[in-house]
């Protein structure tokens, strides 16, 4: 099961979407975190932090969790 997680705007980066759900701080950390280890993004690996995320998409981060993302 994934943790939705609501938008209000029509997308949102994934180095955005990576802050929001409070794993790390700032951009400088997650910038590091996804040129080393990346996310899954739709089943594909991903290591842009500028990657446009729209309702409906499943981020899975190793060691942490799945997130599906909802417009409110």
């Amino acid at each position: 099961m994934h943790e939705e997680i609501e938008i209000n705007t029509d997308f949102i980066t994934l180095g955005q979407f990576i802050k929001l759900i409070n794993i790390l701080e700032s951009g400088g950390m997650v910038k590091a975190f996804l040129q080393d280890q990346g996310a899954l993004v739709n089943n594909e690996l991903e290591h842009r932090r500028g990657r446009k995320l729209y309702p409906n998409d499943i981020i899975e981060i190793e060691n942490v969790g799945s997130f599906k993302v909802v417009k409110d």
